[in-house]
């Protein structure tokens, strides 16, 4: 069995924006302004990927999916917080 990975809240909010960013490109037809939603996801990749969690993780590829995983869960639970308030 593997360890649980654990992420700083900062990178799993980066990557529940990033999936944020990539559904909202998905449902954004092509022509219609999606310079700016391509811009941000750029942005957002490469501050995913030069995160300081990862210069200490030799698992960048079992993190990645681990982090995807875990962004959803953080997202739902932020998601359904503020609906219960």
């Amino acid at each position: 069995m593997r360890p649980p990975f654990r992420f700083p809240d900062d990178l799993l909010t980066l990557q529940g924006a990033w999936q944020q960013t990539y559904a909202e490109l998905a449902q954004t037809p092509a022509g219609a302004g999606t310079t700016a939603l391509r811009r941000r996801l750029i942005t957002l990749s490469g501050n995913l990927c030069t995160h300081s969690h990862w210069a200490a993780s030799t698992a960048w590829r079992a993190g990645g999916v681990e982090l995807r995983r875990a962004a959803r869960t953080h997202t739902s639970a932020q998601t359904e917080g503020e609906t219960a308030a």
